[in-house]
């Protein structure tokens, strides 16, 4: 198909990119960590790691995982936060040519032994304060190595653990735990450090992670990313972000790194450009987190709406100089124009929306970064991404007509880890991913998120989307978060509710239905507004529309 919104790139804008660049992410870890050796890799507390010590560390991982017994293609399973100890170890097992297994910290015993059975994983590295989930789900799956760390164990490795006020205050948190077989991190690599590490010759071919997804929506799958897929990835990014030159290349890791918008976005795009990472553990900890940002102000941002809108509703957020800030990305979610509007206005960077998934690597489109002003788009299809939408019957809609977005390029996934039919389910022929968002397309080439498909509210016949709704009633003053979800409600069938966490008590469901009147037409109008503290929301922020919906029928 032709790529015609190529036309409409910022000049110098590359429509290509040269996948034998890199054959491995352990060929562009290796380089970088050659290149840019004395540079900081990562900043976590305070403590400063250099590319030299995270490639020493990393080797020394992966000299122990080959010689007890994991060979190229096992998989081991990482359970950590934004800690030192993540890179270190996700590189250390790319570099043994183990496939990585990344495991959402807060997972339930019932999420974690899924993953674990559904993977095969051999081992797994976990953080001391998760020790007690996995204790409970260990006898009943596969995995023979477990290795457990504490928050400060690299703080200054190979000395003694550093221990200040919010590692205290950490292991304050840490319930008890039983696995008598267990290894420390620590011990793990000391003996590392004596071992020889083997070169793995590594292609684009070879499965780099299982990154399981839909866990919200059903049963979670592992959606299978080779180093093909990342490089491909990473090479489009790093094509794409040319646009602006960072003369600093410091950047905020908020957004966990075993998720795929930030592995892709931080970890692995600005480790290409010898960047500096500021690791923040606990985003929700917002007062830490300011004073962490008014620390080391950076050049890259990249986040979702709850935390951009979080973060500008903390005290001395107003206050923080911002001025080497180049470059702010949102995706996860819809970005609100209310919360756009105000990050720019505090910050003076605009809020770039970007549109990407997990089958995917996961950037699909970007807007451009400069020229263009907040359109609430996901932008343009990024270089060598072909993006067509589709009907039902997989045909295309052509410009301007709602369909469901699907997909085509070297980032797309193998398929699901032992799961043919539910592969089958979302490929379609030549390659094509479908990816199950609505959208559609304009003559330039910008696509527009509608929603997702199961969240989509039937009113009568017409379609209402959550999306909408959610950026009207958040333009209200009195809103801090808001979700619009279906509510079925005896002899109407589903109308519209919405969940509301306010800025101003004062706020009244009659005040915000009316607002909302002012700017939707009746039948998208919320029948019920739900005020609630908080909203449940996915580990990087995005708010659970499924688990709101879960309340309504109790």
């Amino acid at each position: 198909m032709e790529r015609f919104w190529t036309r409409h790139y910022p000049p110098g804008t590359p429509t290509d990119i040269d996948l034998d660049e890199f054959a491995s992410l352990k060929q562009l870890f290796e380089t970088s960590c050659e290149r840019f050796a004395d540079r900081v890799a990562f900043y976590h507390m305070d403590h400063a790691m250099t590319y030299r010590e995270l490639e020493r560390l990393s080797g020394s991982f992966a000299a122990w995982l080959q010689q007890h017994g994991f060979k190229r293609g096992d998989r081991l399973a990482i359970m950590l936060p934004n800690l030192l100890q993540y890179p270190v170890v996700m590189f250390g097992a790319q570099r043994a040519g183990v496939i990585v297994v990344n495991t959402n910290p807060l997972y339930t015993a019932r999420e974690l032994k899924h993953q674990l059975c559904d993977s095969g994983a051999s081992g797994i590295v976990v953080l001391e304060n998760f020790a007690a989930t996995l204790q409970q789900v260990l006898p009943d799956t596969g995995v023979k190595h477990v290795i457990v760390t504490a928050v400060g164990d690299l703080l200054g490795f190979p000395k003694r653990p550093l221990v200040n006020f919010a590692v205290r205050r950490l292991k304050k948190m840490v319930p008890a735990w039983q696995l008598p077989a267990a290894l420390s991190l620590r011990a793990v690599l000391a003996e590392g450090a004596t071992l020889t590490l083997r070169a793995e010759t590594l292609t684009h071919d070879d499965i780099a992670f299982l990154q399981y997804t839909g866990g919200t929506t059903g049963v979670a799958k592992g959606a299978m990313l080779t180093h093909g897929n990342l490089v491909a990835n990473l090479l489009q990014a790093r094509a794409w972000f040319g646009q602006i030159e960072l003369t600093e290349r410091v950047y905020v890791c908020a957004l966990p790194l075993y998720h795929i918008f930030s592995l892709l976005a931080n970890c692995l795009l600005f480790c290409s450009l010898g960047g500096t990472g500021v690791l923040i553990t606990n985003p929700r900890d917002l007062p830490a987190f300011v004073k962490e940002l008014r620390k080391r102000p950076p050049n890259f941002f990249m986040g979702v709406n709850t935390l951009f809108n979080g973060l500008m509703n903390t005290p001395g957020f107003e206050s923080i100089d911002f001025k080497p800030l180049r470059i702010t990305l949102g995706g996860g979610m819809a970005v609100q124009r209310a919360v756009a509007d105000r990050w720019q206005q505090l910050t003076g960077c605009l809020i770039t929306q970007a549109y990407g998934l997990t089958e995917t690597s996961p950037a699909v489109c970007v807007n451009p970064l400069v020229g263009v002003a907040f359109n609430g788009s996901v932008g343009l299809p990024i270089t060598a991404t072909d993006v067509s939408i589709r009907d039902d019957a997989g045909q295309d809609v052509g410009i301007n007509v709602l369909g469901e977005i699907c997909v085509r390029g070297p980032q797309v996934m193998r398929g699901y880890w032992h799961n043919p039919e539910e592969t089958a389910h979302v490929m379609l022929p030549d390659g094509w991913l479908r990816t199950g968002d609505l959208g559609r397309m304009d003559e330039l080439g910008y696509v527009y998120i509608e929603d997702r498909k199961k969240d989509m509210i039937n009113v009568s016949g017409f379609k209402v989307f959550p999306n909408e709704v959610e950026d009207v009633a958040a333009l209200h003053p009195g809103v801090l978060e808001v979700a619009a979800v279906a509510e079925i409600l005896e002899q109407r069938g589903e109308s519209v509710a919405l969940f509301v966490v306010k800025k101003n008590a004062d706020l009244t469901a009659e005040v915000l239905i009316e607002h909302c009147r002012k700017h939707l037409t009746a039948y998208k109008l919320p029948r019920n507004v739900y005020f609630r503290d908080e909203l449940p929301k996915t580990n990087v922020g995005k708010i659970l529309r499924r688990a709101l919906r879960d309340q309504l029928k109790h």
